[in-house]
């Protein structure tokens, strides 16, 4: 018998890839439990379905950065409550001191759907009853025939995981001037922010200024301190833009609509901004 439940979470969360750098991601979850029947005639409760694996998977991989633990171009190492990570990409080095809880360490030299499904199953299964004789997570993008682009921030004043200075989304955009959908504009932004570091100028700092970490020419340095410790980030100048906001939903909405008045003041700008999957923000101007 096999029990599925389609759509039950969304991960959100940044990872580090070769050719790509830091690559911010949104994954819809679909999950299949195969097994025999219980006492109560079921493989697995619907309730609890939702409650032990999506705790799982938000406690192992989302909102981290997710680090491909067998690859060569990734060092990790600790020291004063921080785990450092250094990782040599095509678009430069990309440096960061964190918590350990910040990160996700998998087991594979690629970090895509299949690689972070095989390691959240082979995670989630012991938790599950021993009637449940197989798990399987099927990760996927969110369908889309619009413009998208993938992008990761860290949001220092969230009280949650958010506060962690590399994670990220796959994110839908669509603009409006004067009432119509402007696929040129859907084009340049998503083209401006794909695969970006979204940072805020608060956040920027000298590499002087680093604690953990040392900076490099062409690179810019973020440090910030959250609830959940201490935060520092180097990543290749090209691989970021830096805002004058904090980097919320609401925030880009309105810097984007902001920017657009500002170039043509003509028009009335209406700006839906998602934040993953099936959430964000309307701003106006």
């Amino acid at each position: 018998m096999i029990l599925f439940v389609n759509s039950l979470t969304v991960i959100d969360f940044s990872y580090l890839d070769l050719h790509r750098g830091m690559v911010g991601e949104s994954y819809i979850v679909d999950a299949e439990l195969q097994g025999s029947l219980d006492d109560t005639a079921m493989v697995f409760d619907f309730a609890k379905v939702k409650k032990v694996i999506k705790q799982a998977i938000d406690q192992l991989v989302d909102h981290k950065l997710a680090l491909p633990a067998e690859c060569g171009a990734l060092t990790i190492s600790s020291e004063q409550n921080c785990s450092l990570v250094r990782y040599n990409s095509s678009r430069g080095t990309i440096s960061l001191a964190s918590p350990a809880e910040a990160f996700a360490c998998i087991p594979t030299s690629q970090i895509n759907e299949q690689s972070v499904s095989q390691f959240l199953e082979q995670q989630i299964k012991p938790l599950l009853p021993a009637n449940v004789e197989r798990l399987t997570l099927s990760l996927r993008p969110e369908a889309s025939t619009g413009f998208y682009y993938h992008y990761s921030h860290g949001l220092k004043k969230h009280d949650g995981n958010c506060q962690r200075i590399a994670h990220g989304h796959r994110s839908t955009i669509q603009i409006y001037a004067d009432g119509m959908l402007s696929p040129r504009l859907n084009k340049l932004w998503s083209e401006r922010w794909q695969d970006c570091y979204l940072g805020t100028a608060a956040d920027l700092c000298e590499a002087s200024a680093l604690q953990m970490l040392s900076g490099e020419a062409d690179t810019h340095c973020f440090r910030y301190q959250a609830s959940q410790g201490w935060f520092e980030l180097v990543i290749p100048q090209r691989h970021c833009d830096i805002l004058p906001c904090d980097t919320t939903v609401e925030c880009l909405a309105d810097y984007i609509a902001g920017e657009l008045k500002a170039i043509d003041n003509t028009k009335n700008y209406k700006v839906v901004a998602y934040e993953g999957v099936a959430k964000g923000a309307i701003a106006q101007r």
